[in-house]
């Protein structure tokens, strides 16, 4: 397995934040834009090279603080649940989620939620997903195999059949796609 060093947490980037439809979905966000939050850059000769610093790989927990600093004010729900179930297991290994763990807070949030009427009030994915890469027992380089799991467990939880612009599918698939590149 990778070896992976955590760089210093940052504070929430509030000029980076898009701008949020009546839902609380953000209204356009694209895997270059979670790649450029979690602090990837592109050289301006080939825009397909990303390089992360001393960084070379993208773990899934960092994809999932990824979410949180994309999609951070949305309420979570059933749909965000299942991805973050998803890629909790993917992560660690372990197929039922642990007490305390990230899969657990987000289904307890989702259901929450549900009813909860005032959006004031509702556990939003920042409140989940937040230092996800230091909550997770156990962390790993997002592979394609992880990113099309999430995704999978994200569409079959949606009644659209949709996954959520800059949510947790996307941002794994992202992260997928820039350690493909390395």
């Amino acid at each position: 397995m990778a070896q992976h060093q955590h760089s210093p947490q940052r504070p929430r980037d509030q000029e980076n934040t898009r701008p949020h439809d009546q839902y609380g979905d953000v209204s356009s966000v694209y895997g270059d834009d979670v790649a450029r939050k979690q602090g990837v850059s592109f050289s301006q000769s080939d825009p397909t090279v990303a390089t992360m610093g001393s960084v070379d790989t993208v773990t899934i927990g960092e994809a999932l603080e990824a979410t949180a600093l994309s999609l951070g004010d949305k309420p979570v729900d059933r749909k965000d649940a299942a991805a973050i179930q998803a890629a909790e297991t993917r992560a660690t290994g372990e197929c039922k989620g642990r007490p305390g763990g990230l899969a657990v807070a987000a289904q307890a949030a989702a259901a929450t939620n549900e009813q909860t009427v005032s959006g004031e009030e509702k556990v939003t994915i920042a409140d989940i997903l937040t230092d996800a890469a230091e909550k997770l027992p156990g962390d790993k380089v997002v592979t394609c195999e992880d990113a099309e799991a999430v995704v999978g467990a994200e569409l079959g939880s949606s009644s659209e059949m949709k996954t959520t612009p800059g949510g947790v599918a996307d941002s794994m698939s992202a992260g997928a796609r820039l350690n493909q590149q390395i």
